[in-house]
Formats: C-alpha cells, sequence, structure tokens
C-alpha cells in the first residue's frame, strides 16, 4: 500500500504560499492497496524532519477524510513544518508516507527591505545588486523577493530556482506576490544576490490599450527583497533591499511580453548606480506631491518612485518552469529563401539557440504558428512582433530570452551561418500543474485531438489560464476560463491553478461593484458579459464538485453573491441585462449574415443572458447550502427559479415549443429543463442537425454543452458523429490542415490552408477543445456529479461506437485513480475493464447489455446488481458481453440517404453511381429503395443488394 499526492490546502510540499484564511487542509490518495477502504488515518506535525519534535497528533482518526482533513493548528511566520501520515487499510495493512513539508511565508511580519527603484532614463535593463557574506554558521536562509514588472534572481551569475516571469500576472492595483527561495547553500558560500528586472505584465506594453510603449500598471522597474539568515546559534539576520544596494546594467535593451526581448553584446560596462528608494503615499504628502492617497493626478516622476499600490502578498502562483524541451525535426528551406525551423508542434515557451558568430552580428528570431505557401508568416499575431534580437559579442554563446514568451511552431532564423537543427531548443513553458489524465482510442485522429487539447492546455496555463499565447492579446477571458475548466480539470490538477485565477477575479470585482470583466487581471478591460461572467459561479461549483472540498466555496462566496448581485442591479424590473452588449454564442457559424468572419452566433444573446443568470443563482443558492447559509439559499434558489420561469414565459410557446431556433438555443433549453415539452425539443434539435447534415453550427457557448446535452438526451450516436466528422466544421477537420492544437474559430484555415482572417485567428485557443470533457464523461464514462463531490463515488458509464474501435484512460481524481477500457471485439461483443480506486466505490452500467449478462454471479462485479447498475467497490473488474444492438450498422437500399452518405467506403465506392453527393436535402432521410420507387423503377441488381 503506498500512499500518493499529499497536500497542504492542494498544494505539494509549498514553500511561501498564501495557504488560505480557513483551516489548514491534508489531502491524499493511495494506490496498490490489498484492502478495499480505509481503516484509520492519523496526522502528525513535527518540527524537525525526523519526526521527533511532535506539534500536532490526530491520533488514529477513523473518520478523516482523503479529500480534505481539516485541523485547528496555529502556524508561525517563516516556518518550516514536516508531517506524515499513517493509514491503515480494512485488510490490516499499515503505511506511513514519506515526511512532507509546508513552509509558511512572512504571513503577517513586517518588512525590513524597502522598495527600490533605479533612474528610468537608461533603456539597459537592471540588475539590483549587494554582496552578501554570512557573519557565522549559518543553518538556514530564505530570499523573500517581489520585482515589478518581473524578475530573474541570481546567486553571483547562477539562476536562483528554476522559474521563469516571476512574480507572475495579477491585479497589481490590489496585491503584488512575493516568492520564498531556500538559498541556505548560497549564503554559507557568500558571494553577490543579482536580481534582473524587465517590463513584463506590469511595465511593458499589454492589453487593448497596449498601442505605445508603457505599462498599463506602471513603468519603473521597482524591487523589494529580504534574504532572512539563521544562524546556528538561532539569531537572526535580515538584509533587506534599502539604500546600500547598487544598480548595474544589464546587455537587455528591450522586453515585452508581446514584441519579444533584444540584447546587445557589443555594449560597454556602464558605472554602478546608486539605487532610489521607493516614497510610501504619506512621504509624498509630505513632499506636497499628493494627498497622501493612491491617486493618479501626480506627475510621472512621483508616480515612479512610489511604492506599488496593491498589498505585498505571499504567492498564490504555481510556479511557471520549462517541461518539455523539443529539438525541431526540420529546418525548412522556404521559396523565398527563408531558413525556418518546424518543431513539429504548437506550443507556448521560449529556446535556446547556440551560436558563434563574429561581434556585431545580428541575429534575429521570429516566430509563427503556420506556413503560408511554404513560408514563414506570422500576420496573424497582428502587432504582437513576437521576435528576439542579438547582438553578438563574438565567441560562442547560448542564448535565451528572459522576459517574454512566445506561441509557436515555426521559427525564422537569420544571421546565423551554418544554421543546424541540434543547436536549437525549444522550451515549452507553462505552469507546473501536475498531468495526470490521459485517453487513448482506436482512432488516430480522436488520439492526436486528445493530443491538441492537452497542448492548447499547456500553452494557455502560463501564470493565467489565457485564450491565446501568440498575439497581442494573451489575456485571461473568463469565457473561455469557464467552458474548459471541467476538461482542464480531468487532465491534471487544477485546484491551485484556478484558486489564484479566482482570487484575482474577486480583487477586480472589488473595484468594479460586483461585475466580473471580460477578462482577469482586467488590465482596464471593464466590461462584461453573460456566459463569460458567470465564471464567478461556475468555475467554483466545477472545483467543488471535481475535489469535494467547500473551501473553494468558502473563498469564493462573496464573490459569485457579487456577481449575481450585479445582474439583478442591472436587470431591474425590465429585463435590463438582456438587453446590454453580450457575446452570445460567440464565433457560432449560423449567424444569418452568412460572412466567414462573422463573430456573433444566430442565437439571441438576451435568451443566453437570462438563462444563465438563473443558473449562476442556482449555483449561489447551492454553495449557501453547502456551506449552511439557509437565508442565502432559500434566496438565491427562488430568484433562479423564477428568472428561469421569465426564460419559458419568454421564449417558449404555450405548448413548449423553444422559440430560440437554432442548435445552441435547442441544446440550452434541454440542458436547462426549460420546455414543458422535451419530447419536442428533442425533435426540433434533430432536424436542425439534419438540415444541417449533422454537422454543428455551435459557438463559444453552445459547443462546449453539445456533446454531454445530446448524449443526456438519447442523441449519443449524433454526438459521436460530430466528434468523428473529417468535414469542415470539426475537430477532426483542423487536424487533417495540420493542427497541432486547437483552433479558435473552425475556419481559422481555409482548405488550401490559407490563414482565413488576420484580424481574430489563433491557431492555439483551447475552448472548443472543452469537447475532451465529453470523451472523459461520455466515452469512458467518468460521471462527475455534484451528488458525490469529490469522487469517492462516481458512475462510470462509458459508451461505445464502432468506428472508434477501443478506448482507454484514466481519472486520477481526488479520490483517486479511476480507469476504464474498453473494446469492441466483434460487431455484437465488447470487452470492459474498470479499476476502482482504494476507498472509493462506482456504480458502473453496461451499455445494451444482454439480460443474462448479469447471471454469471462468478464475477465479483455482479455481487449487487440493482435494475442494471453494478454497484461495486475499490477493485478491478472485467467483463466481456454482448450487446443487444450491433455494434456496426449494416446498410442496404432500406437505409437512408444520410445514414448511407455518413460511411466513407459507400460514398466512395458507390457514390457517384447512386447519385448520393447530388441528392436534395428533402431527400435525406428517405430510404433508398423509396427514392427509387418513387421517381424510378428500382433496379434489378440493387433489389438484393446489402453492403457491410
Amino acid at each position: 500500500m503506498e500512499i500518493y499526492a499529499l497536500q497542504v490546502n492542494h498544494l505539494s510540499n509549498p514553500l511561501g504560499y498564501a495557504l488560505g484564511k480557513g483551516k489548514l487542509s491534508f489531502s491524499w490518495k493511495v494506490k496498490e492497496a490489498k484492502g478495499k477502504a480505509q481503516k484509520y488515518a492519523r496526522l502528525r506535525i513535527a518540527a524537525d524532519e525526523v519526526m521527533q519534535e511532535i506539534l500536532f497528533d490526530s491520533g488514529e482518526d477513523r473518520e478523516a477524510n482523503s479529500l480534505g482533513y481539516k485541523i485547528d493548528f496555529k502556524t508561525e511566520p517563516r516556518t518550516r513544518y514536516y508531517w506524515t501520515l499513517e493509514l491503515a487499510s480494512d485488510a490490516d495493512e499499515v503505511t506511513v508516507s514519506a515526511p512532507q513539508f509546508f513552509e509558511t511565508a512572512k504571513m503577517d511580519e513586517a518588512w525590513i527591505g524597502r522598495w527600490i527603484t533605479c533612474a528610468a532614463e537608461q533603456a539597459r535593463h537592471p540588475y539590483f545588486v549587494q554582496d552578501i557574506a554570512a557573519k557565522e554558521e549559518v543553518a538556514k536562509a530564505r530570499l523573500y523577493v517581489c520585482g515589478l514588472g518581473l524578475y530573474e534572481a541570481y546567486w553571483n551569475d547562477e539562476k536562483i530556482g528554476n522559474e521563469y516571469l516571476t512574480p507572475y500576472q495579477n491585479n497589481y492595483n490590489r496585491w503584488v506576490q512575493y516568492q520564498t527561495y531556500d538559498v541556505t547553500e548560497q549564503v554559507k558560500d557568500g558571494g553577490k544576490l543579482r536580481i534582473l528586472l524587465g517590463n513584463g505584465w506590469y511595465g511593458g506594453r499589454f492589453g487593448f490599450s497596449a498601442h505605445e510603449e508603457k505599462g498599463y500598471f506602471g513603468n519603473a522597474k521597482k524591487l523589494i527583497a529580504e534574504v532572512v539568515v539563521t544562524y546556528a546559534d538561532g539569531t537572526e539576520e535580515i538584509i533587506g533591499t534599502d539604500e546600500t544596494w547598487q544598480i548595474e546594467r544589464s546587455r537587455i535593451t528591450y522586453a515585452s511580453i508581446y514584441d519579444g526581448e533584444q540584447v546587445d553584446q557589443t555594449l560597454e560596462d556602464l558605472a554602478v548606480e546608486p539605487v532610489i528608494l521607493c516614497r510610501t503615499f504619506e512621504e509624498l504628502a509630505a513632499a506636497g506631491k499628493t494627498d497622501g492617497q493612491m491617486v493618479d493626478d501626480i506627475s510621472q516622476p512621483e508616480k515612479d518612485e512610489q511604492i506599488p499600490r496593491g498589498h505585498l502578498t505571499a504567492r498564490y502562483s504555481l510556479p511557471v518552469v520549462v517541461h518539455e524541451q523539443m529539438q525541431p525535426q526540420e529546418l525548412i528551406h522556404t521559396p523565398k529563401g527563408e531558413e525556418v525551423f518546424d518543431m513539429g508542434q504548437n506550443f507556448a515557451g521560449i529556446f535556446t539557440l547556440r551560436v558563434h558568430e563574429a561581434r556585431g552580428t545580428k541575429i534575429h528570431i521570429q516566430t509563427g504558428e503556420v506556413l503560408q505557401d511554404g513560408c514563414f508568416y506570422n500576420e496573424n499575431l497582428r502587432t504582437a512582433k513576437s521576435e528576439y534580437i542579438y547582438i553578438c559579442g563574438g565567441g560562442e554563446k547560448v542564448i535565451q530570452p528572459h522576459f517574454t514568451f512566445y506561441g509557436y511552431r515555426y521559427v525564422k532564423v537569420t544571421g546565423v551561418s551554418n544554421l543546424k537543427t541540434e543547436d536549437f531548443t525549444g522550451l515549452a513553458l507553462y505552469s507546473d500543474v501536475a498531468y495526470t489524465g490521459d485517453i487513448t482510442t482506436g482512432h488516430k485522429l480522436v488520439n492526436q485531438l486528445i493530443s491538441n487539447v492537452r497542448w492548447g492546455m499547456k500553452g494557455n496555463f502560463v501564470d493565467v489560464p489565457t485564450d491565446c499565447p501568440q498575439r497581442d492579446e494573451r489575456m485571461g477571458w473568463t469565457g473561455d476560463t469557464q467552458v474548459f475548466s471541467p476538461t482542464a480539470t480531468f487532465y491534471g490538477d487544477t485546484y491551485a491553478f484556478y484558486r489564484k485565477y479566482l482570487h484575482d477575479m474577486y480583487t477586480e470585482q472589488i473595484d468594479l461593484e460586483g461585475m466580473v470583466p471580460d477578462v482577469v487581471p482586467s488590465v482596464g478591460v471593464h466590461t462584461c458579459a453573460c456566459v463569460w461572467g458567470d465564471a464567478a459561479c461556475i468555475i467554483p461549483w466545477n472545483m467543488y464538485k471535481f475535489y469535494g472540498d467547500e473551501q473553494i466555496l468558502a473563498d469564493q462566496y462573496e464573490s459569485m453573491k457579487a456577481w449575481v448581485e450585479y445582474i439583478r442591479r442591472l436587470d431591474g424590473d425590465d429585463h435590463g441585462w438582456r438587453h446590454v452588449f453580450h457575446y452570445g454564442d460567440w464565433l457560432a457559424l449560423d449567424n444569418p449574415s452568412g460572412k466567414a468572419d462573422e463573430v456573433m452566433g444566430g442565437t439571441e444573446e438576451g435568451y443566453i443572458a437570462n438563462i444563465y443568470y438563473a443558473a449562476s443563482a442556482e449555483i449561489v443558492a447551492k454553495a449557501a447550502e453547502v456551506l449552511g447559509k439557509e437565508d442565502d439559499a432559500k434566496e438565491y434558489n427562488e430568484l433562479a427559479k423564477r428568472e428561469f420561469a421569465e426564460v419559458k414565459k419568454e421564449y417558449f410557446s404555450q405548448t413548449g415549443r423553444c422559440c430560440i431556433k437554432t442548435q445552441t438555443g435547442l441544446l440550452l433549453a434541454l440542458k436547462y429543463g426549460l420546455s414543458d415539452n422535451v419530447a419536442l425539443t428533442r425533435d426540433m434539435l434533430k432536424k436542425l442537425f439534419t438540415a444541417n447534415d449533422n454537422k454543428l453550427q455551435t459557438g463559444f457557448t453552445g459547443m462546449p454543452i453539445m456533446c454531454p446535452t445530446l448524449s443526456d438526451n438519447g442523441m449519443n450516436d449524433l454526438a459521436y458523429t460530430l466528434l468523428l466528422n473529417e468535414e469542415y466544421p470539426g475537430w477532426l477537420h483542423e487536424i487533417l490542415l495540420g493542427a497541432t492544437t486547437v483552433w479558435e474559430r473552425w475556419n481559422s484555415l481555409d482548405e488550401e490552408g490559407h490563414i482565413s482572417s488576420t484580424g481574430m485567428n489563433s491557431l492555439n485557443h483551447y475552448s472548443y477543445g472543452s469537447v475532451v470533457e465529453w470523451v472523459y464523461r461520455y466515452v469512458l464514462g467518468f460521471r462527475v456529479d455534484e451528488a458525490d463531490p469529490g469522487a469517492k463515488h462516481l458512475n462510470i458509464a462509458p459508451s461505445y461506437n464502432w468506428n472508434l474501435k477501443e478506448a482507454a484512460g484514466n481519472f486520477d481524481s481526488a479520490a483517486g485513480n479511476y480507469k476504464v477500457a474498453w473494446k469492441i471485439v466483434d460487431p455484437t461483443q465488447v470487452s470492459l475493464s474498470v479499476q476502482v480506486p482504494f476507498d472509493a466505490s462506482a456504480d458502473i452500467v453496461l451499455a445494451d447489455a444482454v439480460e443474462d449478462t448479469y447471471a454469471d454471479k462468478e464475477n465479483p462485479l455482479f455481487a449487487d446488481v440493482c435494475d442494471g447498475v453494478c454497484h461495486v467497490g475499490s477493485g478491478t473488474y472485467e467483463i466481456t458481453y454482448q450487446v443487444k444492438t450491433a455494434l456496426k450498422k449494416s446498410y442496404s437500399t432500406y437505409s437512408t440517404v444520410r445514414e448511407l452518405r455518413s460511411n466513407a467506403a459507400i460514398v466512395k465506392d458507390l457514390g457517384e453511381k447512386m447519385g448520393l453527393d447530388r441528392m436534395p436535402t428533402q431527400m435525406m432521410d428517405m430510404s433508398l429503395r423509396d427514392i427509387m420507387e418513387k421517381y424510378a423503377a428500382l433496379p434489378e441488381w440493387e433489389q438484393k443488394c446489402w453492403i457491410s
């Protein structure tokens, strides 16, 4: 028996994190156990790694919950605590974990270090420098640091830690994060602490207002740091930033998130400069520069000298680190004579390049996502230059950017003689989320889709869940984040990542009277819309469903309420919320204009807005119930019911017919149970898909709910058809055109591989990748549900498809690792294997099983069966069984034209002869025999023609 995934507040061995306002929560999982259930757990916390100085001992607690074992434990600032978990199973196994740790940050401790800055006239990026020498024998040393916009810390010339783009991106006007580093070994040896600063999101051009070279939050580079040395005798020394620090200038002359970086190694060293102490608001007031408040009307020099507005806070952000390192697949010599590396994969990150050029040689590197007519192209990045310029100083050098990142597959290089693939390495940068879930199928293109979506997630998880990682945007769009959050959480452990994003969201709402801006951090975008803003309610609820930890609801409850109350005020007595601007079914294909570059969908935005208003109110009611807020639960439940009733009153006929006749409109009606005539609504939806040749028209609102809603309403075959469609529009169509991530638009490239529009066209945009949630939930069958948050109990109901052939995957839930694998043995027989983790249970449904399948009482799967549902505990279960309906379809002249056209082999072999490609729409659901009998005599050869 092995305990794994041991965490404190959903963090593994956290160093210097903000651990939240609630109790400490410990969680764990178990694998390779002989027993099926946990008998007891014992948590011990100590001051030392050998667990001798015990500070807390829970004893053998039989009620300990592995999803979140909460304890009262007072922590002290800057202190490392060690903990172990002893666990016993019902098979009398006992095991103890290896010691884990958590180390607190400064907490409420005052800072000795002061904010410092430097002269702004010099373009070369500064190093803030201090010599450090230990006075006694060092027991431990920590560096607490925040540098704005971005920083990298070095001990002499060696980088401290492995993180990039610190202190990350957030609402700097409300809070700024500091990081903690263990520098014990460095301080023992003594040396020079050098902290390099860049512009980043804080001080560079960023956001929709970024039309010139200035920062939205500030322009001056600012630093605060403390090296806290604890000596062997227990005494402490704090070396904080102050006027004794100095400035050395680097050879980085320019750095920007959008535009890349420029370095000139021919520049001479400059004289050391003194630092400038930043002044508090009180100091500025005393100097007559301001009234002591955080005002914006003071002059720029005084602004540059202000301490940052945001409260200095221990980190929430997960580390952004290098993960995959990849070599180019090919060095392409284009028709234009360019030298371009093809990395073979679209991703986000940086690179290294080994160069050996003469002094003064200019090396110019540019990145792009796609070639056009075999040549380099990046015009879809709009104003983002996405480049790296390096002026060589002579000799061999490995060059690497510091304060930017790129979204790219192709790399154009000029200025390097004898360019070789082995000299270039792509470095994938993204937040350190543990990717634990995977899927493989018997369909090559679907497997590529699973990979595309995972890479899209990685590329858009650079601290903030962004829309895209490459153009002049890269912003935390709430709508994209909301629709993708379940998919992301099937792929990996996202709790801490989304916790930081949601915390930032609420800081924005505080200044906007509850409004959730379209992007978080907002960077001045103070507009909002339904579906997008509803992320404030939907994401916390998703996290609760997946993790079973009500702390996320407690942390975000005021945010959730504030959003619903914002809508309520705007809605008033005349449904005002329906009539403000909303993105609606963004980028759907059913706008009546029919324009290829249309962005608005055909579903009425007011209808969508009112539904999501009601849905968010309902989520707040559920959260209130979980948190024991009975009055709120009642109030918001009544509000939800009232608003759903208003939707039915305005948008449905008296017979239950939905008046919003679009794919998305009807999907919403079914998902939220709005129609009093469900059969009619289903029939209307089927007819809409039939009229569109069983192809989707949905956008950002409709697509994420499309396949799950179809499956829940008896149209699982249609959901599979949409997934497996290889024609436009569809996921597999993109792959056939070379996609290695998911596109922003269904038509981002045309059939010749040309970019369809440069105005808004990303080839790495994970929103439509949310279809993978359906693959996890319905193909593999992992039905995560609010009835059993945290998946201690899970309904498992896989569905099969002949064209997929087989599927296998895992869901490493908060409760442990569930696995499902199925394979179609023959047209009427399926083999299925299910693994349920330790201390968990499942209800397993065998799709379409013949009745006598359950008669095999020798199989432990059937030890407890009720109404076709197999109730099981922890363990592995296997069965090969027969299905009632053949999984492989047979075709004949009695098949409809649509059915015949859905089979590529039939279309290829008989399409022209039978005229399948020329049949009008009204004949699609007629059988070939009916058509022939009605319009012509049935040919003799067809009377007995059956096609398998």
